[in-house]
Order: structure tokens, then C-alpha cells, then sequence
């Protein structure tokens, strides 16, 4: 099973590297359809607030003049937007689709559940940090390297991330039924 979990991993990394090009120009349509009717407000009102906020706390080391805007922020008077489309819906779905292979076989309740709960909350956190080195690479480095590590760098980071979350859960969180009393 374990083996089936990595080989899903790594399909999907296949698909997602071939797509990339294809998948942002279509992703980036997407948001732009999404973003001419009203679903994407709550999201935006609630949620994206929130994120903005956590990621000026990530950038709190370096320094740098932070505000939180509606939108987005402003970072040493760049402005920096972050949409209903950045708050990593689409790592939370290729996490669950791991899920379906990795979380198979005889394994503890409680053991899936604490995995569960490890891969979400870990991926909410990489996603925070990818969106915090967008965020600085836009400040440091100007808005194209900022787009560039947001469309294309960012799914390898978040492939990485899936490879040593299913590495950690196997070795440490996951336990057989009969490993439990």
C-alpha cells in the first residue's frame, strides 16, 4: 500500500509537470470567470483576510513595511494580491486525491484520522509559506520572478511536500489494527 501511495505521488507529479503550461493558462481563466459572478466573494471577505494576515506574521523577521489590504497587501509599497484562487484549493485537492491510495489498508482509526489532520494542516502551512516567498520574491525581486515561483515553482514544492508527508505518515503516525490495544 505504501508503495501504491508514492506511485500515486509521483503520477501525479508526472501529470501536473506535463499540464503545468496548459493547467496555469486555464487556471488563470478559470479565476478570471469565477471572478465576474459572485461565488468567489465569501471567500474573499473571510478567508483571504485571514491568510493575508498570518502571511504578514510569516514576514515579521524580515522586517518589512507590511499592510493588509482588502485584496491583497502592500509590502515596501508593493502591492501584493491575493485572490480566492491562492489559497491552495487545488493542493488540498491533490492531497485528498492521496488520500484514496495512501489512507488503504489495515490500518488504526485513529492513526488515519491523525494522519488526516497532519496533511491538512501541513499543507494550509506550506501553502502560507509559499505564498509568503511569492510575496518576497515580488518585494526582492519584482513582480515577473513573483509570477514565475507562483505558476510553475510552487507545484513542485507542494510535490515535494506530498513526498515527505507520506514518508513521515508511514514511518511515524500510521499503525496497523493489530499494533493498537
Amino acid at each position: 500500500m505504501q508503495r501504491d501511495t508514492f506511485i500515486t505521488v509521483l503520477i501525479l507529479a508526472s501529470i501536473i509537470l506535463a499540464v503545468l503550461p496548459f493547467v496555469t493558462t486555464l487556471n488563470e481563466l478559470m479565476t478570471r470567470v469565477v471572478e465576474n459572478t459572485s461565488m468567489y466573494r465569501a471567500i474573499e471577505k473571510i478567508i483571504v483576510p485571514w491568510e493575508v494576515k498570518l502571511i504578514g506574521v510569516l514576514l515579521l523577521p524580515f522586517k518589512l513595511k507590511f499592510v493588509a489590504t482588502p485584496g491583497g497587501m502592500m509590502i515596501n509599497d508593493v502591492y501584493v494580491r491575493i485572490s480566492w484562487n491562492c489559497i491552495g484549493w487545488q493542493g488540498m485537492l491533490l492531497l485528498f486525491v492521496t488520500f484514496l491510495s495512501g489512507l488503504q489498508g489495515n490500518y488504526a482509526g485513529f492513526s488515519k484520522l491523525e494522519a488526516i489532520i497532519i496533511g491538512i494542516l501541513g499543507t494550509f502551512l506550506v501553502n502560507l509559506l509559499r505564498m509568503a516567498i511569492t510575496s518576497l520574491l515580488a518585494v526582492y525581486c519584482g513582480q515577473l520572478f513573483a509570477v514565475l515561483f507562483h505558476d510553475y515553482f510552487a507545484a513542485f514544492v507542494f510535490i515535494v511536500w506530498l513526498i515527505v508527508y507520506w514518508w513521515f505518515v508511514y514511518s511515524f503516525v500510521l499503525v496497523g489494527k493489530a499494533s493498537v490495544k
